[in-house]
């Protein structure tokens, strides 16, 4: 097979650097969600959406790293699907469709903090519980990304904080977080 050249992944220069063109705007939905797919999602997409546009990922080169043992391959085989790998110099073409809120069955929608944290508190699932989903989040941004600020999770972890004597009113039990 003819191997293509670098250009080919790299976008018109007509294209302007800026996010907006690289990303579909929300354009003020704060139900909408994109979701860029790399991959079989590009041809495939398993999930409804209201739109849907070819763009590119500045940053990522997309190679067949990742191993799938489920949809591609099995246990014994596995087949090899593409990851992305962070390459400055690069370029990723795809989709990006736009999901709203009606149509994906997991979006809960906004909800006060309070609210938002009592139902952390309170769930657990196959993973583990929620509040350690919340927590390990919270830890991953002060550890690789303490200059970005990101209100509504400190909201979040602060209005959990609060509750959690509520939860958890021995200090042995809060040792346990």
């Amino acid at each position: 097979m003819k191997q293509e050249s670098a250009a080919s992944n790299t976008p018109p220069a007509s294209q302007s650097p800026t996010p907006s063109a690289q990303f579909p705007r929300n354009d003020g939905d704060p139900q909408a969600l994109w979701i860029f797919g790399y991959g079989s999602l590009v041809w495939r997409p398993d999930f409804a959406y209201s739109d849907s546009r070819v763009g590119f990922v500045r940053g990522y080169s997309r190679r067949f790293w990742q191993g799938d043992t489920f949809h591609r391959g099995s246990d014994k085989m596995p087949g090899r699907v593409v990851t992305l790998l962070e390459d400055h110099e690069g370029c990723t073409w795809g989709v990006a469709y736009q999901v709203q809120g009606e149509q994906n069955p997991g979006y809960l929608g906004p909800a006060p903090e309070e609210a938002i944290a009592t139902q952390i508190l309170a769930c657990r699932g196959f993973s583990g519980h929620n509040l350690e989903y919340l927590l390990r989040l919270a830890d991953f941004m002060q550890l690789c990304g303490p200059q970005a600020q990101d209100e509504h999770l400190a909201a979040i972890v602060d209005a959990v904080g609060t509750m959690l004597p509520c939860f958890c009113p021995t200090e042995q039990a809060l040792a346990l977080v």
